[in-house]
């Protein structure tokens, strides 16, 4: 009889046990101890932790429900807001609101921006997509939201300004300079391209090195003349060609190449 009532007691502890463990919220186990399950989640299958069933995100230790706003979809991330405007619309203020293409524009099918880009000829303004105004002696550029200058011309306010080119010069790139350079021989002075005057036993070099020439070797430059090198005994033209250095084992001392 008494070993009947033992049984009867420890049935009465156990059927308490596993009323209060059905009443208390869902547990995980994790390596640090056990970790409240919140509702509408799961345990994670790799790893410690739970994570939102789908249609649920996390929020404050919690598992909230996914507002989809109307034209949107669920994208089951756990990034985000859980949703997407659906094609033809675009986000704004956690709403989708229908994407409006103006005139001489073309839906992107993006959900950033928005949503439309502005055609070939034409650019953005205030919503709108008004004609590039292409001045004359210009053209459209390569991707159609701008203009730029016919060769021989240079942007100046909205307009495209003839370059005056000087008598024995060429065209360059405009964005530089003045947009123009001498031919070989001139060098420009005062808007002008004016010849270079080679001395005797000189030579043209490129025209914006000093005064456009250079002395032949053996002689060197001396104001606007070359004047033959005089080598002294003993004593050889250095590389350059328009001096001397003496000879080994001789050294330079008062012009001359004295022994050692």
């Amino acid at each position: 009889m008494r070993k009947i009532r033992q049984v009867h007691s420890m049935s009465i502890r156990a059927l308490v046990l596993l009323a209060l463990m059905g009443a208390a919220p869902s547990l995980v186990f994790a390596q640090g101890g056990s970790v409240e399950l919140p509702e509408n989640a799961h345990a994670k299958s790799h790893g410690d932790g739970w994570k939102c069933v789908q249609g649920f995100r996390e929020v404050n230790g919690a598992c909230a429900a996914v507002t989809i706003p109307a034209n949107a979809y669920p994208t089951y991330m756990s990034y985000g807001n859980g949703w997407k405007c659906g094609r033809g619309y675009r986000e704004l203020n956690e709403a989708c609101v229908a994407i409006v293409v103006p005139a001489n524009a073309y839906s992107t099918n993006t959900p950033y921006g928005n949503g439309w880009k502005c055609g070939r000829g034409y650019r953005e303004v205030n919503e709108a997509c008004p004609p590039i105004k292409v001045p004359l002696n210009a053209y459209l550029n390569a991707r159609g939201d701008g203009w730029k200058c016919d060769r021989g011309h240079r942007a100046v306010d909205e307009t495209c300004v003839a370059i005056q080119v000087p008598a024995n010069g060429y065209l360059t790139d405009p964005s530089r300079g003045s947009g123009w350079a001498c031919d070989h021989g001139y060098r420009a002075i005062d808007g002008v391209c004016a010849a270079i005057t080679v001395p005797a036993n000189g030579y043209l070099v490129d025209s914006s090195y000093r005064t456009g020439w250079k002395c032949d070797r053996g002689y060197q430059a001396v104001k606007e003349a070359c004047i033959a090198v005089k080598v002294v005994e003993n004593a050889h033209l250095n590389f350059s060609g328009n001096d001397w250095e003496c000879n080994r084992p001789y050294r330079k001392k008062q012009g001359k190449c004295n022994p050692p």
